[in-house]
Parts: C-alpha cells; structure tokens; sequence
C-alpha cells in the first residue's frame, strides 16, 4: 500500500470515527426543521456563540443582520469541533448531519444539511417549504396570519377587513408545536373556511418565552413565505380542566428498603377501592424484568429504565389516567426529565421522596440485597457504591421508619385529596 493510500484509509477511519448521532429534544428539532426548510432563512444552520451574543444583546447576528432570537443545539460534551453528528428524530430516522465548527460549554455552532423529507405526523399535507408557498402565491399583497389558538369571530372579521383593505391574499400560519398542535390546524381550516381564497400552512414554530421575540420571530417566518403583511393571531385562553380530571403521575423515588413499593401499591389498592380514577401501577422490579430486560445496572441503563417508565407514565397521563411509578431513580437529570415528559402532554407530576435513612434501610434488607452489596457482590448498588442524589423539589418527603403501611398510603392520600386530584 502507497503511503498516500495509508493516509486516505487513516483519514477516512478518522472521520467515521467522528461521526456520532444525537437526538434534540422537541424544540430543537422543531428549529431544526425550519433550518432545513428555509423558514429560518438567512440561517443555515445552529449559532455560533458570537451570534447568539449579538442577537442576545442587539437582536442582531453579529454581522448585523436582524434577527430576534438566538437557535441554539445543545450536545453532550464529549463531541469535538470538527465532528459530523448525524440528528435524528425520537423514531430514529436521520434527519439531517450538523458540521460541528465551534463548542460553547453545552452548545454546538455548525451548518445542517437535510437528510431526509421529516415524517410530520397529522396534517403531513400542510407542513409546506416556504419556497413551496411562495411557487403557489399570486402577485401582490399577501397578509400572513400567524395563530397559536382558534381565532374568534371578531378576530377573523378584524382579519377580513385588513385583507380587503390591503387588496391581499390571507395565509393562515397555524403554529404547531406540541399537544395542541393539530387542535391549532383543525382552527386554521374552519376559519380558512370564512376567509374566501385563503391558503393553511402549518409550521412548527415553538414558543418562546419573551412575548416581543416570539411575535418578532414569528413575522421573520412570515415574511420568508413571502408574507408582506404580519397579522399576530391573539394568544389563546387555556383554562385548564379540574385536577380530577387532569393525568397525573405520581412518581415515587427512594432507597431500595424504604418502602416506597409497599406504599405505592397500597396508594393503587385504596384508588381503586375508592373508584372515580383509572389506575396504573408501574413498579420499579416488574418493569425491569418486562420493559426493561436485559438492561445492567450502569448509570445508562438506570437511566434508560427510567425513562422508559416515565414514557409509558405519561402515555398513560396523555389520556387523563393515574399512572404510580416505584423505581428508585437515583439520579435528579432523570427524575426532571420524567417530570417533563408528564408535563409536556399536559399532565401534573408529584414527586414523593421516600426518604427512609440508609441505615433502616439496610436494617430492613428483605432481599438480602445489603448484606450482597457489602460483600462487594453487587457492584454499582445505590446507596452503597453508588450515589442517591436526594430530590430537592418533591412534592412530599415521607420517612416511612415507625410509621404502619396505613399512614404512610393516608398521608400520600391526602396529598392527592388536597390538590383536588381525586375526590
């Protein structure tokens, strides 16, 4: 082999080695897509630090374009500048490969290049490029409408006037991100339905924050549709349900020995007696040996365990049921990862912190697992070789030490009952 052969075949190893793979959360990969799409034009890509100062303190890019709010990726650490990771969505099907050219503590600045056309899920038929908008578009004015909830009678009438007063083509912009997306599509058709000549595009736009970003952000999106008029559809009114009526999670983390299954199981017996509320009881050793097999119990796997408990948790929340988990979830990352997965479908969490000491714990020991773990028999066991980072955010801190299995369940009970989750 030539040496210039050697090296190709050197570089090559190399460069694959330096390609890695990631999955963003929901709103990077919803920025993502209007990177890819052109929505997000004149960026092609997440930002690097100096412009997303500039845009921070000025509300521009640092070469002084305009541009309102800084679109950022957070990666793990360990991957270099100059990597190639290829982004994929929660299915796994690539998405597009970002050229990392700058890390900034969490973040990664780099150009993305589309893989693959995103599945988009309901309304697929909607989720148009702007440059295949604007192909579509007559001649003339076009005022943009852009709506994160349904818009009222005297919206669309307020609507309706601003386009015949303007002589303009109206494009409704439904916003969808999140649960409520298509319930904001279905709004955007039923008033295209009042509005003659009207076009829907939906677009995945998340919300920010910052009320003046967002609705500058959203007039940037726009006008890439080829909007000349901006029309900010009002924010929409949510009042939530009744707590009885919401999903909700409640999520159990303590020592092995604290008794937070016995609780747990006891809090679904009495649910079930009292009636009203559709109960699922997920404990920490079933799911391991269903859900789970085959999992270790490295930092990842826990990890992984949990999040899959807290997947079918909020899955089970989504529909308005009462989901009880029972793992001992040893690490706080995971515990707020599992907090948000409910609280992203729009259910309440309650965090209880079974905080029976260490040592009546281990007085305890049913399953010997102590005694195995001292012995150096079982490696990386919590609380013994391994850490148990105590929540600082539960929602209740119940010591189960002298306390009969009929308190502890009441004093959880009564928890739910003051919140209203259960009557």
């Amino acid at each position: 082999m030539r040496p210039n052969d050697t090296k190709c075949v050197a570089d090559r190893i190399d460069r694959n080695r330096r390609m890695t793979e990631w999955t963003p959360d929901a709103r990077e990969l919803a920025d993502l897509e209007l990177l890819l799409s052109g929505a997000f034009a004149p960026l092609t890509g997440f930002l690097t630090s100096a412009d997303a100062s500039a845009v921070a303190e000025n509300g521009t890019l640092s070469d002084g374009t305009p541009w309102p709010d800084p679109i950022t990726l957070a990666l793990p650490d360990d991957v270099p500048p100059g990597a190639r990771v290829t982004l994929k969505d929660p299915e796994g099907a690539a998405v597009a490969v970002l050229t990392v050219e700058e890390r900034d503590g969490h973040h990664a600045a780099g150009p993305v290049k589309a893989l693959d056309v995103p599945a988009f899920g309901p309304f697929a038929r909607l989720r148009r490029t702007p440059d295949e908008v604007r192909k579509d578009l007559p001649d003339g004015e076009i005022l943009a409408v852009t709506m994160r909830g349904p818009l009222d009678s005297t919206v669309l009438e307020d609507v309706a006037a601003t386009a015949e007063e303007l002589e303009a083509t109206v494009v409704l912009m439904p916003l969808v991100f999140g649960e409520g997306g298509p319930a904001v599509v279905r709004a955007a058709l039923k008033a295209s339905e009042r509005l003659p000549g009207s076009t829907v595009v939906a677009v995945p736009l998340a919300p920010r924050e910052d009320t003046e970003i967002d609705l500058e952000l959203r007039e940037h999106v726009a006008r890439n549709y080829g909007a000349t008029e901006h029309y900010a559809g009002p924010a929409p009114i949510v009042i939530p349900g009744p707590p009885h009526r919401r999903g909700l999670v409640v999520f159990f983390t303590g020592l092995s020995g604290s008794g937070k299954s016995t609780v747990a199981r006891g809090l679904r017996d009495t649910l079930l007696e009292r009636g009203g509320r559709t109960v699922t009881y997920l404990d920490g050793d079933v799911v391991r040996r269903l859900l789970s097999a085959g999992l270790t119990f490295s930092r990842e796997d826990r990890d992984l365990n949990i999040r899959r408990i807290g997947f079918v948790a909020a899955e089970v929340a989504r529909h308005g049921g009462l989901a009880i988990c029972a793992p001992i979830a040893p690490y706080a990352s995971t515990r707020d990862e599992v907090r948000a997965m409910a609280e992203e479908v729009g259910a309440d969490f309650l965090l209880i912190h079974v905080a029976t000491p260490l040592e009546e714990c281990e007085r305890r020991d049913r399953k010997g697992l102590y005694a195995k773990a001292r012995a150096g028999l079982i490696p990386e066991f919590t609380g013994i070789s391994d850490p148990y980072e105590e929540p600082d955010d539960a929602e209740l801190v119940l010591d189960t030490t002298g306390m009969t299995v009929e308190r502890s369940v009441s004093t959880v009970l009564n928890l739910l009952t003051s919140g209203g989750w259960i009557r």
